[in-house]
Formats: C-alpha cells, structure tokens, sequence
C-alpha cells in the first residue's frame, strides 16, 4: 500500500480523494497555487505545497512542480482526481521515470482512448458497436464532401484530441461543411493545440448513457451499471441520474458485459467510463474516460461501492474487492452539478462566498471545497459543489431533491440551483424521456 499520496487537483474531487486515503490511513499532499491558498482540500491535507500562481499551466498543469512537490514531501504516488493532467500521457511517463506511481491506467491506455480516432477503432475492433462516419481524419472539404454525401445529413465534425464539447461543430447542409470544418479545426487547436478533426453521423435525439468500469492488474474487471448523463448544455453535463429511466435490467446486463469483455481484451485497469449514445435501442459508442468523472458519486449510492478506494486499492496491485455477482443496485440517484454561474444564462459568477449552508437529512449528500467566506477564484471549473441525492425509488429521490435544492444556501454569487429547481419540475425530465439536447430547447422555447 502507498505511504503518501500526492494529490495533484483542487477543489471538491481533491477533497473526496483525501477522505479515502485518510480512511485507508494514507497520508495525504496537497499541491496549490496561490490562488488556492486558502482552499479546504489544502487545510485539511497532512502537507501542502505550494505549486504555482493562478493560471492553470502555471500550477496545476506544471508537471516540473507538481514532480518537485512528490519530491519534497517524499509522495511515493500521485493521484491525479479528474482534468487537468487525469489523462495526460507524457505525465504518467514522466512520474514513473521517477518511481512515482500513477493511480489510475497505464500511459498506453491513455494515448489510445485519448485520440478519438483511435479510440473508435479500437472499440470497433473489440465488438463495440460505433457511429457511422469517418475511417480516420479528415483532412480537406473535398474529404468532408465525399464522407457526408455517404452517410448524410445531419453530420457532426468532432475534435480528434476533444473533450468537454470543444472542437465540435454539427452540419446539416452542404452549404455549411468547409466553413464548419474550418471552424472546428480551429477550434481544436485552439484547445487541444491538435487540429486534427473527423467525421460522424448526427444522431438527432439520443440519451448520454455511460457504462462504469473497474479492472485490476489480475485480469479481474466489473461494470457498475449505467449512468444517464443526457442533462447538457453546450455538450457540458448539468445533471446525472441512475439508473436511467430508459434501460432495463436486460439492457444494462448487455450493455455492461460488452464494455467489460471490450476492455478485458485490452487489458485495461483502473477506474474508467465509456460513453455511449443510446438512440432507438441502440447503443453507439462516443468516448472513453480513462479516469475518475465528476458523477462518480451516484453510482456509489446505488451499489454502496467506494470507488475512490477501490481506485487506489487496484493501482497498489490489490484484487477487485468484488465480483460482479456480488455488484447489487438498490434505489435511485441523482447529482446536480452547482456551478458558480448566473443562472438563466450560465455566465460564469465568481467572488466571496459571504453565506454557505449545505443541505442535509436521509438520502443527501454534499461534495465541496467552499466554505462561508472562501472566495470563488475565476481561473479554473465553475463548479463550486455537487449535491448527490439518493432515494428508494426515482420518485422518492425526486422529492429529496428538490428539497435539498431549497434548503442549498449560496449568498454572494450567483449559482445554477435556480435552474435546477425550475428543470425538475417539466414534464420531460419527471418522465426521463429528454435527450441531449432537451435543455438547450427547453430555455429557448423559455426565452
């Protein structure tokens, strides 16, 4: 087991990793910038260190400091938590070349599942079923022209490097593709200093719907059933259920078995999520997450499953505590992502905090770095805390939602939990039926 765990993120995912390794009795590192000198995961860790100012590629995303923090205070691994270097490459090479263990999968695994291209042909190479476009980049218009000629319009030009919905453009005539292409080739650049682009059929109305996995470094791997992510904004996620209220207990079994025996054949190990979209029974796959993802949590509240631990457990080269009979799903959860925004047009809403007053009572749960007082920095994710919720049944979980929404109390900055309040109560998402691009459709129709 690891001595010191160096945990190389901020805010509430920092906050959860230091509480595992605090019940694993690890000690714990926090790393910082200057403009978190004053953040929770940095009061409570056994040490801190110091790693930077403000601006992301300064600090957070600095591998030199983050390598000399390990170095300082003797962290014989790293736990990366989600963004910033989670699927980095060259940063897990780099800390291995340094005997600093990575807790998460291998390099290799990285890079394959970090390029999309690739990550598509392998999936589709292992029996997972895929969108029809491109067989690779797309290179010029005239490449464009032929590939959605043969699949047909609608089409959707998606970053190679992407994530987060960057570097992605749809197209629903011909008239649009070269100047589309360029945009998104721009675009991709811009945010993932690649610009290679390609090519996929547009699905006009599925749900986001994601397998979570789990795999040791004994040939042992689970699935923990499904989440329904299709709440999205500008292809961000605001919201996520499970399970979700299309998929069955036939369907999640399918679906979770394919994932599994996909990435078996891979070897893969550690924690990750594959993504899939779900349009007329059907399921295609979209990306895979090779790391821990912001809605981790209410899939531990369904299957009473520690997956942080578990995550730290497997990268010390433990068995998977669980087998998958022994994966139960029990109930309903549901977390709401509170983001530091106005609400009715999710401009970001930085500043002091002066009053913050967490939910509580059965069934709630609250993961946050903030505290009455701390101020909101502006530089990095506008998400301030995440409020998880869990019930026996959907219904149940509904009505301790919208309670615990109303019991949130945030002064000082603007927050999405009006938002919230005001989605949970349209017919669409009571019935579990909006797809991806409901919530885009639902505040124009508002407006």
């Amino acid at each position: 087991m690891f001595e010191k765990i160096l945990i190389a993120n901020r805010g509430e995912i920092a906050i959860r990793v230091l509480r595992a390794c605090k019940d694993l009795g690890i000690k714990t590192v926090a790393v910082y910038s200057t403009a978190d000198k004053e953040a929770m995961h940095v009061k409570l860790a056994d040490e801190s260190v110091c790693i930077g100012p403000p601006n992301s590629k300064d600090s957070y995303l600095n591998i030199p400091s983050i390598i000399a923090a390990c170095e300082i205070s003797g962290a014989d691994a790293v736990h990366p938590g989600y963004g910033f270097l989670s699927e980095n490459a060259s940063f897990v090479e780099k800390l291995n070349a340094h005997n600093i263990a990575f807790i998460g999968p291998d390099a290799n695994h990285i890079k394959t599942m970090g390029d999309k291209i690739l990550a598509k042909k392998t999936a589709e190479n292992h029996g997972i079923p895929v969108i029809p476009g491109s067989d690779g980049e797309v290179r010029d218009f005239e490449d464009a022209k032929l590939i959605a000629k043969k699949i047909g319009y609608p089409i959707i030009i998606k970053a190679s490097a992407g994530g987060g919905g960057r570097g992605m453009v749809v197209v629903h005539e011909e008239n649009k593709l070269e100047d589309s292409i360029k945009k998104a080739k721009s675009e991709a650049d811009k945010s993932f200093d690649n610009d290679t682009v390609y090519i996929e059929k547009y699905l006009k109305n599925p749900k986001h719907i994601e397998i979570q996995i789990v795999g040791d470094n004994h040939g042992n791997m689970i699935h923990l059933g499904e989440r329904d992510c299709s709440m999205q904004r500008r292809n961000q996620k605001l919201l996520e259920e499970t399970p979700s209220k299309v998929i069955d207990a036939k369907t999640r079994n399918y679906i979770g078995e394919l994932t599994v025996n996909a990435l078996t054949k891979i070897g893969y190990t550690g924690v990750g999520t594959v993504e899939y979209l779900y349009e007329n029974n059907k399921f295609y796959f979209m990306e895979m997450n090779t790391r821990l993802q912001v809605e981790h949590p209410v899939t531990e509240e369904i299957t009473n499953f520690d997956l942080v631990t578990e995550q730290i457990l497997v990268a010390s080269n433990k068995i998977l505590s669980k087998k998958q009979s022994e994966i139960k799903f029990f109930g309903h959860s549901i977390e709401c992502r509170i983001n530091a925004e106005d609400p009715s047009s999710f401009v970001p809403s930085p500043g002091k905090i002066i009053n913050f007053h967490t939910p509580g009572g059965p069934g709630i749960r609250v993961d946050s770095g903030c505290y009455s007082g701390i101020t909101v920095p502006p530089y990095y994710d506008s998400m301030i805390a995440k409020l998880i919720v869990f019930g026996d049944s959907r219904d149940s979980c509904l009505a301790r939602l919208e309670r615990a929404l109303g019991e949130f109390v945030v002064e000082g900055i603007k927050t999405t939990i009006p938002f919230y309040l005001d989605i949970i109560k349209e017919g669409k998402f009571l019935d579990g039926t909006y797809d991806i691009h409901w919530v885009e459709s639902h505040m124009k129709n508002k407006n």
